[in-house]
């Protein structure tokens, strides 16, 4: 019972709608009425403020001086230089004369002192 009636509805419907012949051709448009004008334009708007612009900050202080490098190392000892020519020898001297022979002295007859002769001095 609780279907019933909306049962009986839908048959209704369905009946009615399989009954009814083709549509006939439209009616006549009514006449469309004239567009109004267009209206003025409104005025511009103002401009926005322009907002303010922040300070700039301070300039940073100076990095610090970096340390002085490191000491270089000592540079290699030179070659040692070649060993000089030995220069040639010189020649022999002449030999010197043969001296002459002496005469012999006589005996003296001195009284035994004997006599020395000292060079001259330079």
């Amino acid at each position: 019972m609780r279907y019933s009636k909306p049962t009986i509805v839908l048959l209704a419907t369905l009946g009615l709608a399989a009954c009814a012949g083709p549509a006939g051709p439209p009616g006549p448009q009514g006449n469309t009425g004239n567009t109004g004008y267009t209206g003025a334009q409104g005025a511009t708007g103002n401009q926005g403020n322009t907002g303010d612009v922040g300070n700039t900050g301070a300039t940073g202080n100076t990095g610090a001086t970096g340390g002085a490098g490191a000491m270089g190392a000592q540079g290699a000892t030179g070659d040692t230089g070649a060993t000089g020519v030995q220069g040639a020898t010189g020649d022999t001297g002449a030999k010197g004369a043969k001296g002459s022979k002496g005469t012999k002295g006589t005996a003296g007859t001195g009284n035994g002192t004997t006599v020395v002769v000292v060079p001259p001095t330079k």
